[in-house]
């Protein structure tokens, strides 16, 4: 059996896959920090410190993508490669889980 074929990343200049990449890497670990996930202080207190990094290279590859002249975001193929790059379920870490009392909505 061979394993699934996912879609291809779009197109990105080598700056904004380094920006996909570092906003994907800060979204891990303010998912980890969450609180209303549970866990423990240590993992969070890892993820926190880990995070300061993690902004600092999100920083750094913004600033070269304007350095290089790259002045737009282009939010529709930025968001293919979020996708493509399982964004949503990373993104889903950050949000609240639906109250105990009350199933989750689809």
């Amino acid at each position: 059996m061979e394993p699934p074929e996912f879609p291809p990343l779009p197109a990105l200049t080598r700056a904004e896959g380094e920006f996909v990449d570092r906003y994907l890497a800060v979204l891990d670990q303010v998912g980890r920090i969450n609180p209303a996930h549970g866990g423990d202080t240590y993992s969070a207190l890892r993820a926190a410190q880990a995070l300061a990094s993690g902004a600092a290279a999100l920083r750094d590859a913004l600033a070269l993508m304007h350095e290089r002249g790259e002045s737009r975001l282009h939010a529709a193929t930025l968001a293919r490669a979020l996708r493509v790059l399982d964004g949503e379920r990373r993104a889903g870490r950050v949000a609240m889980p639906p109250p105990a009392d009350r199933p989750p909505v689809n």
